[in-house]
């Protein structure tokens, strides 16, 4: 991976209301660090899932990330936005336990995903229900069966929604980088859905409701609330 990112990216500095929310955290104000948290946990469980492929060990990379996050918020300038600060720790957290995990243990060929399962509304009807999740447990695996050079740009530009900009920055590669990456990536996932890649990709790898709140409160716990 490359250390150095072109002039191309643009580097998106952080909103008012970033720098504000950082000022109440430092002044150990609860509430911004539940409003942190939870503005910020899908995209960064998504990234972390993206690379490490397994949903406990996501959330506890993100659980890992926010703490060493805020214990160095001081550090925080604004010359990215919060997110992007954010994803950049959970990233390296996440590709860390990657290489620690195949330093220690061989990996298969052919890994079988996860599947995770979603809250589905009940009041949707059946065969609609069914079908959602089929098509959801598709993207997972295909998203899954991803080499990680194609994974992680898959996961941050099509999933989670970055720009080719955002992307090249969080992974400290070109532009055209991402845009080789992601051309390839989104070809072998089109192979593996036969083509029914759509918006139902939004909905992919959810991280909200009691999950969300769990890993909240467990943050808010290590850091004496």
């Amino acid at each position: 991976m490359r250390k150095t990112v072109t002039s191309a990216v643009l580097t998106a500095a952080a909103a008012p209301g970033d720098m504000q929310l950082v000022r109440r955290a430092l002044a150990r104000d609860g509430d911004a660090f539940r409003t942190i948290i939870k503005t910020h946990n899908q995209r960064l469980y998504r990234i972390a899932r993206g690379v490490v492929r397994n949903d406990s060990e996501a959330e506890d990379i993100v659980q890992e990330a926010y703490v060493r996050a805020f214990a160095h918020l001081d550090t925080f300038r604004g010359e990215s936005s919060l997110a992007t600060w954010l994803s950049r720790i959970v990233l390296n957290e996440a590709l860390g336990r990657l290489r620690k995990r195949r330093r220690t243990v061989a990996m298969p060929e052919n890994p079988q995903a996860e599947i995770i399962k979603f809250p589905l509304n009940p009041s949707d009807d059946p065969e609609r229900t069914m079908a959602q999740r089929q098509i959801l447990e598709l993207v997972e695996r295909a998203t899954d069966s991803l080499p990680d050079v194609y994974r992680t740009v898959f996961v941050a530009r099509v999933i989670e929604g970055l720009s080719i900009e955002e992307t090249a920055e969080l992974l400290s590669v070109r532009p055209e980088t991402v845009k080789t990456r992601l051309h390839r990536a989104r070809a072998l996932v089109r192979k593996a859905l036969d083509d029914q890649i759509g918006p139902v990709l939004l909905d992919a790898f959810p991280f909200a409701g009691r999950r969300c709140d769990r890993l909240t409160e467990a943050v808010m716990t290590r850091l004496g609330f």
